[in-house]
């Protein structure tokens, strides 16, 4: 099996005044939260986000663990809508001490590049800093990280940067190269 080099790359803030917020985009784009567990609308995300670039890890999930993972306190999916269609989402995580995890992060490839992106990581963050203000028993936030490699987007690092993330953690591993799954071959022009 053939490997390839990736670099993953940690990143994080540690108050809210870290947050450097991106401006709405011109239209009619709209983030909501996805209040109701659903196994199916979180594996489109996923699989239609991180399609071409070989997010795989979930594509195995079965039907139980994706409603067992979603259905969890302290875990959100909030969706960025433009004109009423899904662009992109930001799935966050409640884990120990007030930390946040932002887990997964995209847009769909025909919003790349429209400004959607800055905004909807903005407002995720946000969310991610007042989360326990929705969820009764968990620790208020006082840490909100993520990680982010060299297999995703182009620039996905200058958005992180530009919201005001900021390095603590690199490595460097060999993973086994994997075709990217789809959504499907040739779904959006290159």
């Amino acid at each position: 099996m053939t490997t390839i080099p990736v670099t993953t790359w940690s990143l994080e803030q540690t108050a809210p005044t870290d947050l450097l917020p991106a401006a709405a985009p011109e239209g009619d784009v709209r983030i909501v939260r996805s209040e109701v567990p659903s196994p199916e609308f979180s594996r489109f995300l996923y699989a239609s986000v991180g399609g071409d670039i070989r997010w795989t890890d979930r594509l195995g999930w079965t039907y139980a663990q994706w409603l067992e993972h979603l259905d969890r306190p302290g875990v959100e999916t909030w969706v960025a809508y433009d004109r009423g269609t899904p662009a992109g989402y930001v799935e966050l995580e409640s884990q120990d001490d007030g930390v946040v995890e932002i887990v997964y992060f995209g847009l769909l490839p025909g919003f790349r590049g429209r400004r959607i992106g800055g905004y909807l990581l903005s407002y995720g963050t946000a969310r991610a800093w007042d989360l326990a203000e929705r969820w009764p028993g968990v620790k208020p936030t006082t840490r909100v990280w993520l990680h982010t490699c060299s297999k995703d987007g182009e620039h996905a690092m200058a958005n992180y940067r530009r919201r005001g993330f900021k390095l603590f953690d690199t490595k460097v591993e060999e993973e086994p190269e994997v075709a990217a799954p789809g959504p499907w071959p040739g779904a959006h022009p290159a």
